[in-house]
């Protein structure tokens, strides 16, 4: 029943969609995250500082600790205001990671930060911009699953399909927040609930909502089986880019979709933007029926419709098993969820001690 026609707040749309696999069901279960040093992320940076300019561009490898709070303790530390201190993307927190923020200190030094223990500073220069969010090409993962429990042939034979055809990009569970929070709360807002209090909280659930939507399309096109296949009327997006065209301005348009030069994309809902035709207007028209309210609501906010691409290439994928432990190692575009390429893989549990 669509929120246009029935009830907003039924059950059935109340959780984030179900994101159905491309691959068949996993090959095997593990556990994910038993540690920090189980996930480990690198940025893949476009630019790099220059050594001189008014901000200081710090690279930090930081352990259980989110990207936002360490920006707002080199806030703090530095006594800058909040906006003075850039960073190009957001990491998880139960990780390792490593990724830049930039400290914007006109005629001044460079402060001498004390770190508290999960922080540590592997390089320091100075830049003439400020680091803004996307700044980076992609991500480096290095993963390791204990409790291995997989047929080893079955399991390589999927990671070679995976490294192959790439998987769905699908939004990771950490864009809908906590049991979904992010979807639910944001839903109930712009179907006319409270609104939330807090900056901050507004754009996670305007995100949480897109995304929630994007997915739903998405997943359609997983059952469909087309995810990774031309349809009439696609808004196609080069490899590695953010532009658009129409595959009816390419004859070549299916073959280019076939070699993976070019991806079809899916919707996050907004105001005006390229609008896809055909088969594949028709298809996404279907899916967001059930949710015209949210469409208009987010449109009526300002925001500009976007695209984003529907498969999701993974690059130098290595793996080996030693024991009962598979070590991962792959490189992924700014914006995707390595859970995304694990979902295809292997039925992943974090211990509940490490959740959240």
């Amino acid at each position: 029943m669509s929120e246009a026609l029935g009830d907003p707040h039924s059950d059935a749309l109340a959780r984030p969609p179900a994101t159905p696999r491309a691959h068949g069901e996993p090959v095997g279960e593990a556990v994910l995250r038993a540690e920090p040093a189980d996930f480990q992320v690198d940025e893949i940076m476009v630019v790099e500082p220059e050594g001189e300019g008014e901000h200081l561009w710090l690279e930090i490898e930081k352990t259980d600790w989110n990207t936002e709070d360490v920006a707002l303790w080199l806030a703090r530390n530095a006594g800058l205001h909040r906006l003075s201190v850039g960073y190009s993307g957001l990491k998880d927190r139960r990780a390792v990671t490593r990724q830049w923020f930039s400290l914007h200190l006109p005629g001044k030094p460079d402060p001498e930060f004390q770190w508290p223990p999960g922080l540590r500073s592997l390089r320091a220069a100075r830049h003439r911009r400020k680091l803004n969010r996307g700044t980076h090409r992609g991500n480096t993962f290095r993963l390791r699953l204990r409790e291995l429990a997989a047929d080893q042939d079955a399991l390589a034979a999927r990671l070679e399909r995976i490294a192959a055809e790439g998987v769905p990009n699908y939004f990771g569970e950490q864009r809908f927040g906590r049991d979904g929070a992010n979807w639910t709360r944001g839903r109930a807002w712009l179907l006319g609930g409270e609104a939330p209090r807090k900056r901050p909280l507004r754009n996670f659930w305007l995100s949480g909502v897109r995304s929630g939507l994007f997915n739903a399309v998405l997943a359609e096109r997983v059952r469909r089986d087309v995810w990774h296949r031309l349809l009439d009327g696609d808004l196609l997006q080069p490899d590695g880019s953010r532009g658009l065209f129409s595959a009816d301005d390419d004859h070549d348009a299916a073959a280019r979709v076939a070699a993976g030069t070019v991806h079809p994309t899916a919707p996050l809902p907004g105001r005006m933007g390229m609008a896809s035709s055909g088969a594949c207007r028709q298809l996404e028209d279907t899916v967001l029926a059930d949710h015209v309210a949210l469409v208009e609501a987010l449109a009526d906010l300002g925001l500009d419709a976007e695209r984003r691409a529907t498969r999701l290439p993974v690059s130098a994928l290595q793996w080996q098993c030693v024991g009962d432990t598979l070590e991962l190692t792959f490189r992924l575009p700014t914006g995707a969820f390595a859970t995304a390429v694990l979902a295809e893989l292997l039925t992943t549990r974090v211990p509940s001690a490490n959740r959240g």
